[in-house]
């Protein structure tokens, strides 16, 4: 598959296809714990990708995934992102859009796939409920802990 993707990538490349191409190949040799991702077998431009509960959270054990997609503009615009997962997450619209602010106004191109990956992994456990994406979870975050902790363990 990697063989076949350097090809494809190599017959149509632009500086966002290369771009990407470096990011895989660096996710691949030097992976940060809990998070795994790779692009589709026929499109660099589109990703999927898992981020593993981190240990000792609400979200231990959980598998969650994701879907990354880049524009021809990457890496000077963030890729869009969202979970496929259902998530219960300050953080997080129903429709798995994700508010962070390196995927909107403080994207810089010094980003890569792991870095946005880390990123997403660290909000899971460090919510902004003053920034919500579901009010429901953030109220729950802000006044009852134990209650937010609880429904985002039956999503796990």
């Amino acid at each position: 598959m990697i063989l076949l993707l350097l090809l494809m990538v190599a017959r149509m490349s632009t500086p966002a296809r290369k771009r990407l191409m470096r990011d895989f190949k660096r996710l691949q040799q030097d992976p940060p714990a809990g998070i795994s991702g790779a692009p589709q077998d026929n499109n660099i431009m589109l990703w999927n990708a898992v981020i593993f509960g981190p240990d000792d959270t609400p979200w231990d054990g959980g598998t969650f995934k994701l879907a990354l997609q880049f524009s021809e503009d990457y890496p000077n615009k963030p890729p869009t992102v969202r979970f496929v997962s259902r998530m219960f997450h300050p953080n997080i619209y129903a429709d798995g859009s994700i508010c962070l602010d390196i995927l909107q106004n403080q994207w810089s191109p010094i980003y890569d796939v792991a870095a946005i990956l880390t990123s997403i992994q660290s909000l899971l456990c460090d919510p902004n409920p003053n920034s919500p994406a579901n009010s429901e979870a953030a109220r729950a975050f802000s006044e009852n802990i134990r209650e937010y902790n609880r429904k985002t363990v039956k999503y796990n």
